[in-house]
Formats: structure tokens, C-alpha cells, sequence
């Protein structure tokens, strides 16, 4: 029959005799405060992939799939952005304008 070496020392030690008690007191306190912290760093992990889930979809679903950048001045920028709508995958367009001599 298969046992785990850790589970087996610490069960042996639980089960000591009881001309001395004290051992088994602190392998019980010992396993329970082993099996806590196990407990304890499961859910945290569980915890923060939920939220670096949710911190990818929502901060970063702002950021902008596409750019489209110029060094010229685009005067009709909004039939560039009409004809860039015409796209069945775009979703949404919206202007940015970068003001370096202002």
C-alpha cells in the first residue's frame, strides 16, 4: 500500500505514546497549520488569475488594435474614418490628435 513519507511521520508522531503527549499536540498543530497554508496559497492563486483575467479584458480592451499615423496634416480625417468604418471587423474609430507645437 502506497503512503506519502510525509504523511506517515507526521501520523506516527500524532500516534505517540502518551507518557508524552506534548509531541503529539504540536504534530497535530503542526499538520493542521501545513494544511491551512496549502488551503490559504490555493485560493490566493485562484483569486489573482481571476483578476489578472478580468484586468486583461478590461483595461486592456481599451487599447487600440490598429493606428493609423501620419506626418502630414489629414484635413479629411473624417472620410478616413468613414472608409475605415466600412469594414465589417472594425468596431470603432476615434480621431487622436497630437498637438506638438501648441
Amino acid at each position: 500500500m502506497f503512503r506519502p513519507l510525509a504523511l506517515f511521520i507526521g501520523l506516527r508522531y500524532t500516534r505517540a505514546e502518551r507518557s508524552n503527549g506534548f509531541i503529539s499536540f504540536i504534530s497535530l498543530i503542526s499538520m493542521i497549520g501545513l494544511t491551512l497554508g496549502v488551503a490559504v496559497l490555493i485560493t490566493v492563486l485562484s483569486v489573482m488569475n481571476g483578476f489578472d483575467r478580468e484586468l486583461k479584458t478590461r483595461i486592456l480592451g481599451m487599447v487600440p488594435q490598429a493606428t493609423v499615423v501620419s506626418t502630414e496634416i489629414i484635413s479629411d480625417w473624417k472620410q478616413l474614418a468613414d472608409k475605415i468604418k466600412e469594414d465589417p471587423e472594425v468596431a470603432a474609430v476615434a480621431p487622436l490628435f497630437n498637438c506638438k507645437g501648441c
